[in-house]
């Protein structure tokens, strides 16, 4: 069997939230674009945790804009609507954007299409070839055997960064001692009284939590309790299981987390439906079919955000997306859940492009959770909005590249920047605050 071989302007492997995000961007500046996702639907962790909200859409409660307030606005005129606005229950958070995730999904998929993005799914990028330092073409796989993709432009979102890393991007497991945060598996009750369930002030039912863990009938790990009303009535989302110790490159040890994952998602349901009140009459539905992995590599770029440059509400020259979230800081090591503020009430910080770019690579770029921070902003960064809109940026960026043949380190912040802003960006270098916008 011959090796297939096929030519783009741009490769875009991975296709959660930053891989859509890079490859609509790309596909509307006129350039070739194939995006590459090893599963069955684009969307990553907002596809395979149902329900899981947007959260970080809204810093100081402006949307971001872009892709994201494109998407949700898309969402929001359907008859019935399909997404809303809402306040976040949880200590620090600000609105986020809660909608229905299959109803989503078609949609982005929609824009893909419109787009004129090729999206290959059930395939998987496996190994760069390089020539000097630009990656000459990506092997890849996908049930019909293996061929190649010729790319001007390689744009790593897989999330774990398996081809920046083969290409020789330096990287970092976790925090300094290889620790990463908690894996998560989701679900939801149905058939909820949201009235009674949601009648007890505590956000996260600890009462109820200490007394299923002292009585040996929940994981002690389920201390607090994250049930947030779903998008339809009379469903809740259950964000609460987390296993610990679990690295994410290592496809045993996820499938390993996997199946613990289900077994303490069944026991949390049957504890809720005896305990919680307004569950007595639910169900569990939609298990996730795989842990959300949050944290493994965390790339070296030319830029490395800090946590100093959060806490000192940094608007970088370059960046290419503001934020206030919280440090949403997960289970590290024997840590436990925090939500500290990262910024004073009433700021914002930026990400700057070179957190996307690698130091010596000249067709990389990468963007989502493996960008280039340390592991106090990294906690605060990884929102799904953020990571839409740095694939944006990184999407734009190609096209930028590819226009005036130049490497992405080379390529001019002050055009980025100025097309992030046409494209309805809000709130970068030289852009004019917009009116809020409410979904």
């Amino acid at each position: 069997m011959s090796l297939r071989h096929e030519k783009a302007d741009v490769l875009v492997i991975g296709g959660g939230t930053a891989g859509f995000g890079a490859a609509v961007a790309a596909g509307r500046q006129g350039l070739r674009v194939t995006l590459l996702e090893a599963t069955t639907k684009i969307g990553g962790v907002m596809a395979f945790c149902p329900g899981m909200p947007w959260g970080g859409g809204y810093p100081m409660d402006q949307i971001i804009g872009g892709l994201i307030e494109e998407l949700t606005l898309r969402l929001v005129k359907m008859d019935p609507p399909a997404a809303e606005k809402r306040p976040c229950t949880l200590e620090n958070f600000g609105p986020e954007i809660i909608y229905d995730h299959d109803i989503a999904t078609l949609t982005m998929f929609e824009m893909l299409e419109e787009a004129e993005v090729r999206v290959r799914l059930g395939a998987m990028a496996l190994e760069p070839r390089m020539s000097g330092n630009r990656i000459e073409c990506v092997s890849c796989c996908d049930r019909n055997g293996p061929f190649t993709i010729d790319a001007k432009i390689v744009i790593d979102c897989s999330g774990d960064g398996d081809i920046s890393a083969k290409a020789g991007v330096p990287y970092v497991l976790g925090d300094a001692s290889g620790n990463m945060m908690a894996v998560t598996i989701s679900f939801f009750m149905i058939g909820v009284d949201w009235d009674a369930a949601f009648a007890n002030p505590d956000p996260y039912f600890e009462e109820y939590a200490s007394r299923g863990i002292a009585e040996g009938r929940l994981h002690p790990d389920l201390a607090k309790l994250y049930l947030m009303r779903g998008f339809h009535d009379q469903t809740v989302f259950c964000n609460s299981v987390h296993v610990r110790g679990v690295d994410g490159t290592d496809p045993v040890a996820v499938g390993d987390a996997t199946q613990e994952g289900r077994r303490r998602c069944h026991q949390l349901a049957q504890f809720l439906r005896s305990d919680v009140p307004g569950f007595e009459n639910a169900h569990m539905s939609m298990l996730s079919p795989t842990v959300g992995v949050r944290e493994t590599r965390k790339l070296q770029g030319v830029y490395r955000v800090t946590g100093e440059d959060l806490a000192r509400a940094t608007k970088f020259p370059d960046g290419v997306v503001a934020c206030d979230n919280p440090i949403d800081d997960v289970m590290r090591s024997d840590g436990g859940l925090t939500h500290e503020s990262a910024i004073e009430a009433g700021n914002f910080y930026t990400i700057p492009f070179r957190a996307l770019l690698p130091a010596k690579i000249e067709n990389l770029m990468f963007a989502g959770r493996i960008l280039s921070a340390d592991p106090v902003a990294f906690a605060s960064v990884r929102g799904m909005p953020q990571c839409m809109t740095m694939g944006q940026a990184a999407g734009t960026a190609a096209a930028l590249a590819v226009r005036d043949g130049t490497k992405v380190q080379e390529v001019s912040t002050d055009a980025l920047i100025q097309s992030l802003c046409e494209q309805g960006i809000n709130r970068l270098s030289g852009s004019q605050p917009q009116p809020a916008q409410v979904c």
